[in-house]
């Protein structure tokens, strides 16, 4: 069986270079609102999805997350858009909500020829106090956590091999 959607599925990968340039606000538009689309817990619609173009933003937050992992390289990959979704601390769906989202994203960013990669430590980004501070900044209540994030924009190089997927990697128990 093929169509669209599970050819993108199989077709997406993480991307870790990107072109500079920025995309285009119908792009970022279009990501954004699919994420909207993924299913929450009891129809809760708790995640908020903040995309960040500022560079100044992008710089501390790339400076956060790159010392966090022990490392002086760019952890978002020279990416022009991040892309940072949060959710309510006291939601016991919050984690698997926020995945959600952030799959549908990836996947629409695939089918319209954007590159994205997530991006772990959000979660210990926003535990921190200059990570508190840049909510505070963006308006975001200190009742959220980080969950994770994107890299996003236009790839500057593909891989070239894809790992094929293992033998029992799935069961069927009719």
């Amino acid at each position: 069986m093929d169509n669209e959607v599970l050819k993108a599925i199989r077709e997406r990968r993480s991307i870790r270079r990107f072109k500079p340039e920025q995309i285009t606000d119908e792009e970022l538009t279009a990501v954004l609102e699919a994420g909207t689309w993924a299913p929450t817990g009891h129809g809760t619609q708790d995640p908020v999805i903040v995309a960040v173009q500022n560079e100044s933003l992008r710089q501390r937050l790339m400076a956060i997350n790159a010392e966090l992992m022990g490392v002086s390289s760019d952890p978002y990959y020279g990416a022009p858009t991040y892309v940072l979704v949060f959710a309510s601390a006291d939601n016991y769906n919050k984690e698997r909500d926020g995945s959600l989202v952030l799959g549908n994203m990836m996947l629409a960013a695939h089918s319209i020829g954007l590159a994205s990669c997530w991006i772990n430590r959000v979660d210990a980004t926003f535990e921190r106090e200059d990570g508190r501070a840049i909510m505070r900044e963006l308006g975001l209540p200190d009742t959220l956590v980080g969950i994770g994030s994107l890299a996003l924009g236009y790839a500057s190089s593909h891989p070239r091999t894809v790992k094929p997927r293992k033998e029992d990697y799935f069961r069927i128990v009719k």
